[in-house]
């Protein structure tokens, strides 16, 4: 028998997203640790019940603690293959030992860190207008993310 207060997990979509550089970086903040803001430049996404492309023009802020957590805040605009926009917000988690934060930040061309080397969480909400698509508006959803050498790829699960 299924236990209905333990949830479980159903795969929503995945997505692959260009970030633009060069990133902008404001260091030594007054809190402590220091804020970037990289603009996301294309990407794509596809899922069972969807498929589409990543409108550039959102963004990144993340804000990278004194104990090197990089704490990341990301919304963007899908367009989905029948013109539906979905606004998506990601807040999250990375953070790896000192060795694979260093190879993550200056990632070269061919070069790979695995996804296991490091913890690349989020918590993301989406929102849509009535439709097709508002499955997505109402559903909790959990990501996990890969870094890659121009971008991040990032699969999302719905908390089901």
């Amino acid at each position: 028998m299924r236990d209905s207060l333990k949830p479980d997990l159903e795969f929503a979509l995945e997505i692959r997203l260009t970030l633009k550089k060069p990133r902008l970086e404001l260091n030594g903040l007054p809190r402590g640790g220091n804020r970037l803001s990289v603009q996301i430049e294309q990407g794509e996404f596809e899922g069972p019940l969807l498929k589409g492309k990543i409108l550039p023009g959102g963004g990144e802020w993340p804000h990278i603690r004194t104990d090197d957590v990089f704490c990341f805040d990301a919304r963007y605009h899908l367009q989905e293959d029948d013109g539906t926009i979905i606004l998506i917000q990601n807040s999250g988690y990375r953070h790896a030992s000192p060795e694979v934060q260093e190879r993550l930040w200056a990632l070269r061309p061919g070069d790979v860190v695995p996804p296991d080397a490091y913890y690349f969480r989020s918590m993301t909400r989406f929102e849509t207008a009535p439709g097709k698509h508002d499955w997505l508006a109402r559903h909790v959803f959990v990501g996990v993310g890969e870094r890659l050498e121009k971008g991040n790829r990032l699969r999302y699960y719905k908390v089901v």
